[in-house]
């Protein structure tokens, strides 16, 4: 638009200059008009490139290697610029109305191992290269995303799938299965300037029958686990209190042989010291002998 005000202007002010009669009654005029078509030239020069994108320049229906990074640039007036992101985009496939790039169902169906067939939702994390953007949209256009990446992802999915069985999937494999599918998917885009960050397996649909199965085998294993638990925390109490009779008996042993006649005079003789000083000292009588022995009935040998 602003290159074809500048063209109008610019006839319009050399028409103005070049006329006579218009040159006698004025020169005001056609400088104006010269003037305000440089403006336009200008305007038409200056192009502004937004952040995450990166500027496609194409003279003449040919496409220039060079991609404008973000920012403001002056190019050929008579060029126009596609922009392209290269940001962090996401490709999601769904059966959930609303989530995926594709209206309705668009989950992928996939065969396992065991011929069963099996649909999933995932969302794939990619961005374009800025350094090949201008070959992408020479070479593929600006939805590169339909015409090569979904495609791929389908295609490698299904191959991926075709070499597990359905409970890999619905199990703790299911994180292996989205790397092999990520790594995959990588290679597979090799040399297109797409990206591949991240493969996300968000849903996994089974066949009901097969589905009621995995659950029972889960659960049964969940239950297995849990009564090895349950016996080996037994097994550690029983080892506890065993351990523990051990040490009450041997040390029941050491005090008995202790207890000889000669350490019951001592203590005894310091008990009664102990009650003779103190503030509320009470009269105490405890059966000896003439060697100061209490009367007690100690216990021989140990036995």
């Amino acid at each position: 638009m602003l290159i074809f005000l500048f063209v109008v202007t610019l006839v319009i002010g050399i028409t103005m200059i070049l006329s006579p009669e218009i040159k006698r009654r004025t020169r005001l005029a056609p400088v104006g008009i010269l003037s305000l078509s440089f403006i336009f030239l200008i305007a038409s020069m200056v192009r502004l490139v937004g952040p995450g994108q990166v500027g496609v320049v194409v003279l003449f229906g040919k496409v220039q290697e060079r991609t404008l990074k973000s920012g403001i640039h002056l190019i050929n007036p008579f060029a126009s610029i596609e922009k392209m992101s290269i940001r962090t985009e996401s490709y999601t496939m769904s059966g959930k109305a609303g989530e995926g790039v594709v209206r309705g169902d668009d989950t992928i169906s996939a065969l396992t191992s065991e011929g069963l067939m099996v649909k999933l939702d995932v969302t794939v994390l990619y961005r374009l290269k800025s350094e090949g953007a201008a070959v992408v949209y020479r070479d593929i256009g600006p939805n590169f995303v339909d015409k090569i990446v979904r495609p791929a992802i389908k295609t490698v999915i299904r191959n991926i799938i075709a070499g597990y069985e359905v409970a890999d999937i619905y199990t703790e494999n299911r994180e292996n299965i989205a790397l092999s599918i990520e790594e995959s998917l990588k290679e597979n885009l090799t040399g297109r300037s797409i990206v591949i960050e991240k493969v996300l397996m968000r849903d996994v649909k089974l066949p009901a029958k097969v589905e009621g199965k995995i659950d029972e085998k889960m659960a049964s294993k969940q239950e297995a686990e849990r009564m090895e638990f349950v016996i080996e925390k037994e097994s550690r109490e029983v080892e506890r209190k065993k351990l523990e009779a051990e040490g009450i008996a041997e040390a029941n042993r050491i005090i008995s042989k202790s207890l000889s006649n000669s350490y019951l005079q001592w203590y005894y003789i310091q008990t009664l010291q102990r009650l003779v000083n103190s503030p509320n000292n009470t009269v105490i009588i405890a059966p000896f002998d003439q060697k100061l022995t209490p009367l007690l009935q100690i216990p021989s040998g140990g036995k």
